[in-house]
């Protein structure tokens, strides 16, 4: 199902007619695949082909290839209406970290001032029956400040009534969420660029390149004999059917026939000059949502301190008060443990972040780096391009030379192509004649 999604947008992309080179180059998948997946579309919506004089075959599909499968396919409108429950789910996931947090606060703040005064009362209780002054019994309730207008992240469009909301910026519920685990890896599609990237310079070199210019775009190259006798090169040639071949000095030059035939000549292919990681961010969230995920969780932590100094103190107090008292007591160490992962989590992560990052740099320096070596060429390096020039071309298969197509009928082609002949012989003997 995910290959034919990534099928499908590449023949989007394409303009809807294409070769398995092309989307081959596009999706940056393997030819196998491309092809299979190609066949398997085009059946599924009755695309029309395109058979050249030459052999190679485009396909075109229809422009409402989504529709047509969307009508035929009831896995993917059971997809589509899985992808919206989805969303929903895990939005609700997303925000009950925070409702988890903000409600583990108001127990441990309910508790702590029941129990105060529960204590007070007691302690006055205890004065009356000594014949102290009886006062006028008015009970003080403790207030804890929790920073102002608190309620506002209950609602998940309050910023909106504070300041201007960008696309990217994300309610106070989701940025605790962003806050704990992050926003998700931003390399995630890498592979999916790395071959996407390969393809387009090949495609852009005319069908063949050298090693040079592949490594910019590959991870580990190996030591010793693997890197000298480019062996990093081998899946690249599977993944695309490429050849090699040697020049008349020895070097190594490598050609992808069938990357270099298109359906139609295309504007000019411009890849990146290496393949570069993004950083990891921390958290997507803005700094005031981060400095008020941490307050909360500060004040969640220090209160389950105090909660659970009050609960050894005050045993038999706690015993007689049940109700939400017995409640705390009971998952107290859930508090605390929530309150303790909800700042350890971040803090562990942090530091991975960093030292992740580093690595990301180190990566992409090591690439650019060989992207640098295509500036600074030795006499072994320009013969091979030369001879790598001498290899390049590009085969468009217009509709002007085609033997076969399904979008007419059989016959009809039969007589177009008789008249084409006749035509070409009329003209050949009034060349002829003429002369």
């Amino acid at each position: 199902m995910a290959q034919t999604q990534t099928i499908t947008q590449a023949v989007e992309r394409l303009g809807y007619r294409v070769t398995v080179g092309d989307v081959a180059a596009e999706a940056g998948l393997p030819l196998m695949e491309a092809q299979q997946g190609v066949l398997a579309l085009a059946t599924e919506v009755q695309a029309h082909l395109q058979v050249a004089e030459s052999g190679e075959v485009a396909y075109v599909f229809p422009q409402n290839i989504q529709a047509v499968l969307w009508s035929k396919s009831w896995r993917l409108r059971w997809q589509a209406a899985w992808e919206k429950v989805w969303r929903v789910l895990f939005y609700l996931i997303r925000i009950s970290f925070a409702v988890v947090l903000i409600l583990s606060l108001v127990l441990i703040v309910v508790a702590i001032a029941i129990i105060a005064i529960a204590a007070s009362s007691a302690g006055r209780e205890d004065n009356d029956s000594g014949g102290g002054g009886g006062g006028g019994g008015m009970v003080f309730l403790p207030r804890f400040w929790l920073g102002p207008d608190i309620f506002w992240m209950f609602d998940p469009r309050s910023d909106r009534r504070r300041r201007p909301r960008t696309k990217s910026e994300m309610n106070f519920l989701e940025a605790v969420f962003s806050f704990l685990f992050g926003d998700g890896n931003p390399n995630a599609d890498l592979d999916d660029r790395r071959w996407q990237s390969i393809a387009q310079v090949i495609q852009a070199n005319g069908g063949a390149v050298v090693a040079e210019q592949i490594t910019p775009f590959l991870g580990d190259l190996g030591k010793g004999w693997a890197s000298d006798l480019e062996d990093f090169m081998v899946p690249v040639l599977s993944r695309f059917n490429g050849l090699p071949q040697v020049s008349p000095q020895g070097g190594i030059v490598y050609q992808f026939p069938e990357l270099q035939v298109t359906a139609k000549a295309r504007r000019t292919i411009n890849p990146p000059p290496f393949l570069r990681e993004l950083p990891r961010r921390f958290s997507q969230a803005t700094s005031g949502q981060i400095m008020a995920a941490i307050g909360l969780g500060s004040a969640n932590l220090i209160g389950a301190f105090v909660l659970g100094s009050m609960l050894r103190d005050n045993p038999s107090l706690v015993a007689d008060l049940g109700g939400i008292v017995a409640l705390v007591n009971s998952i107290y160490w859930v508090l605390l443990g929530y309150g303790s992962a909800f700042l350890g989590i971040p803090l562990v992560r942090y530091f991975w972040v960093q030292r992740q990052n580093g690595s990301i740099a180190a990566r992409n320096a090591d690439r650019e780096q060989r992207a640098e070596v295509l500036s600074q060429l030795t006499d072994d390096q320009r013969e091979k391009l030369a001879f790598a020039q001498t290899l390049t071309a590009q085969t468009v298969l217009g509709t002007d030379d085609l033997a076969y197509t399904t979008e007419t009928d059989l016959t009809e082609q039969e007589i177009a192509q008789k008249d084409k002949i006749d035509s070409e012989w009329q003209r050949l003997l009034e060349e002829r004649q003429g002369k």
